[in-house]
């Protein structure tokens, strides 16, 4: 399952795009990430390199310690997280976990209480099949896989995937 969760509050306000503006749901997902790619209003609390860091241990607990998951790929961006997974519980609970020790943490360690840290809505996409794309040459894991890793460069934050911190490509 591939799964897209962001900020709250990480929409600008003249966002008004909806799935039917785009001639497929994956096409209309692209844009809406290009758009939190490179935000120029919100929260990018996740811009903190401590913030970050909580974040992303976090996802490795929940592979690794929780067992909630088996962790593909996965990336933390300055306002919203991916990550791409085979669930071993509900997703539901997967995401309560997740959103709710990091936002608790989070907001601690940024002097917030009583706010909202993540929007509450995740976009969320399970992986149908693993035949492989003629065009590029990969299957679906390997094509979000290097989707997710690659997010950091296309938004121009380094220049290689293996130099962001914050992602399975370290």
């Amino acid at each position: 399952m591939f799964l897209t969760w962001r900020l709250f509050g990480s929409l600008p306000t003249t966002y008004a795009a909806d799935d039917e503006d785009y001639p497929t749901r994956g096409h209309a997902f692209v844009a809406f990430d290009r758009l939190l790619d490179h935000p120029s209003t919100g929260p990018l609390w996740l811009k903190d390199p401590a913030i970050a860091d909580l974040v992303a241990k976090a996802i490795l607990a929940g592979a690794a310690e929780k067992q909630l998951y088996e962790l593909v790929a996965w990336v933390v961006m300055a306002n919203h997280v991916h990550r791409l997974i085979l669930p071993l519980v509900p997703v539901s609970k997967i995401m309560w976990w997740l959103k709710g020790s990091t936002a608790r943490h989070a907001n601690l360690a940024l002097g917030r209480t009583g706010q909202p840290f993540w929007q509450d809505e995740s976009y969320d996409h399970y992986i149908r099949h693993s035949r492989t794309d003629p065009r590029t040459g990969l299957n679906s894991l390997e094509r979000i896989t290097g989707y997710i890793e690659n997010n950091p460069v296309k938004a121009g934050l380094v220049e290689s995937p293996n130099q962001w911190r914050w992602s399975s490509a370290v």
